[in-house]
């Protein structure tokens, strides 16, 4: 095989751009997934299914195809296995310890306190009796988990247990971390950590549900952020590549901003999901962060230079829960309007819309892409009425 070969973990939609990026630019693509019906498995060069806890069967995936690189993106399950795998076949990746720390939120809120990164108070509880100490309101998570799944607000102690029932179903583990709530709009930071630098490509700001549940429903970029406070958040980020040793990685650092100050909420050395790296890191900078991700990989030149600055965005939809759709935008018809880079809608006719809980049962979105703030919200908030309108008439 004259081409260089890099394992992909994960065959789904989220993994569906860095796989197209990987066959640009001339590599043979691998893809693992433990579901035989993967989404994008008619997409990579070889596919092979492999269970996530299968260390001896993706070790020998990665040496059968002699791969040069391991990568993945928008998920946080396969990276404690992809760096013991990296480490075996001396790959550039990050360690095994830095892989745990990541995706253990109670672990990786040790490491902020330990290296003085701002963040908010918590503990590991097994019972709610555990968490009389803690001023309510608080957020419950699951410790090893993502895409807001089980990440709930809870305002007294009925709320908490009712809470940490539907969490526990959401982990591995027998207990979760709760934490006090912090005030404050939402924001995340795209970075990559190479050669022992940690540089921040893009700011990202946040739209989120309403609580008990906390479901990103949109993000705009760059965030409304002064050019001080964004020389803050990169000496943070600093911080954070220190404290979980990040190297060889890009970063996805979800954070709140308040009157005290800068609060990091949790990291993760892989790229972000939502699209946010995957497409609008890329309109709004013209920089490919899955390219500079291969590039970190396979040990070629990152190049972190904007080639413009534009406001790119994506909105999911949320309409009134219960209510049922009578008719479904036609696409071709939506990508016409002025400023859409793309659109999707799951829903059907006479489906009942569900609440959102997590990011798994979202049902639609739409991406732009403009030259200044005001026209990028304008026109989210006319499409989304005018998208509403048609769904629910």
């Amino acid at each position: 095989m004259d081409k260089k070969s890099v394992l992909i973990f994960g065959v789904g939609e989220l993994q569906k751009s860095i796989i197209n990026r990987a066959k640009k630019m001339g590599l043979y693509v691998v893809g693992i997934d433990p579901c035989e019906d993967a989404a994008c498995r008619d997409e990579v060069d070889a596919f092979e299914i492999v269970g996530g806890q299968d260390y001896e069967g993706t070790l020998a995936v990665a040496r059968k195809y002699n791969v040069a690189a391991v990568v993945t993106a928008a998920t946080d399950k396969p990276l404690v296995m992809m760096a013991r795998i990296a480490k075996e076949l001396g790959l550039r990746f990050y360690s095994e310890e830095t892989a745990i720390w990541s995706t253990d939120k109670y672990q990786m809120k040790q490491r902020f306190i330990e290296g003085g990164i701002p963040c908010a108070r918590g503990k590991v509880i097994k019972s709610v009796d555990e968490a009389k100490d803690l001023d309510f309101p608080l957020i419950l998570k699951p410790r090893d988990n993502s895409g807001s799944r089980g990440v709930i607000l809870c305002r007294d102690m009925q709320s908490l247990q009712n809470a940490m029932d539907e969490a526990l179903q959401y982990t591995r583990l027998d207990s979760v971390l709760v934490e006090e709530f912090i005030e404050g709009p939402e924001y995340s930071i795209e970075s990559l950590h190479y050669d022992g630098k940690s540089e921040v490509v893009q700011f990202t700001e946040k739209r989120t549900t309403p609580f008990p549940y906390n479901v990103e429903l949109g993000h705009i970029q760059p965030a409304n952020l002064t050019d001080e406070r964004k020389e803050e958040i990169r000496t943070i980020i600093a911080k954070i590549g220190e404290a979980l040793h990040f190297e060889n990685c890009p970063s996805h650092t979800e954070l709140k901003i308040n009157e005290r100050g800068v609060y990091v909420i949790e990291t993760s050395p892989r790229l972000g999901g939502d699209y946010i790296t995957s497409t609008l890191t890329p309109l709004s900078t013209g920089i490919n962060l899955e390219d500079q991700l291969l590039h970190i990989a396979l040990n070629k030149e990152v190049d972190c230079t904007p080639r413009y600055s534009r406001y790119s965005g994506v909105r999911f939809f949320s309409f009134d829960t219960d209510s049922t759709i009578t008719a479904v935008p036609v696409s071709d018809i939506v990508l016409g309007w002025p400023f859409v880079v793309d659109y999707s809608f799951k829903l059907s006719i006479n489906d009942h819309v569900n609440q959102i809980t997590s990011s798994l049962n979202r049902y639609g979105y739409i991406i732009l892409q403009t030259k200044s703030r005001e026209s990028i919200n304008e026109a989210f908030d006319k499409y989304e009425r005018e998208i509403k309108n048609i769904c629910l008439k």
